[in-house]
């Protein structure tokens, strides 16, 4: 069965780093690229980073350039992203998907069951 769980999740204020991560099952990692997309209250869920193992290209947002780093470990078949210098803006729930992009993660249908981020000013 193919799954992907996010975890790390939390509160934390303004200026605050937090790393989530996105262990995968059923497939490799490095199989897929892998994305990082954010729902914030009352918009769309867009996608602010990728990553493809199998070569180390990653992609981000303008929004996250700069503050937020997406890796992967191989051996443990888990993809994180490392956000720093956070914002309140950056509040919302962050998923990942195998996909780089909304249309491609919903043909995929890979989809984590989000985890929420808080930033408080």
């Amino acid at each position: 069965e193919v799954q992907l769980v996010e975890s790390g999740g939390g509160l934390v204020q303004a200026g605050g780093s937090l790393r989530v991560s996105c262990a995968a099952s059923g497939f490799a990692v490095d199989d897929y690229a892998i994305g990082w997309f954010r729902q914030a209250p009352g918009k769309e869920r867009e996608g602010i980073a990728c990553i493809t193992s199998s070569d180390g290209y990653t992609d981000y947002a303008d929004s996250v350039k700069g503050r937020f780093t997406v890796s992967s470990d191989n051996a443990k078949n888990t993809v994180y992203l490392q956000m720093n210098s956070l914002k309140p803006e950056d509040t919302g729930i962050y998923y990942c998907a195998a996909g780089c992009s909304t249309v491609t993660a919903d043909m995929l249908g890979y989809w984590g069951q989000g985890t929420q981020v808080t930033v408080s000013s």
